[in-house]
């Protein structure tokens, strides 16, 4: 794990080279380690579950008539 003195940290070039490569910096000073710098990890898109074919799987083939029921329910008020 590289590692980087708090007066090395001036030379960001390296640090972001660094953390680019996915690479976790040790923070240190006086050659004991203060901290860490995590790289972000920026993921692909995220994969959605299949909702239609859970739909399908939960209520099959029926169909429920929402619209019928919101234009019955409107109609009390």
């Amino acid at each position: 794990m590289p590692s980087v003195n708090i007066r090395e940290l001036r030379d960001s070039k390296q640090l972001k080279k660094w953390l680019r490569e996915g690479k976790t910096v040790d923070l240190k000073e006086r050659n004991r380690v203060i901290g860490r710098i995590v790289p972000d990890h920026q993921e692909g898109p995220v994969q959605y579950p299949d909702f239609a074919a859970r739909r399908k799987r939960i209520f099959g083939d029926s169909v429920l008539p929402a619209a019928e029921m919101l234009i019955k329910e409107r109609g009390r008020y």
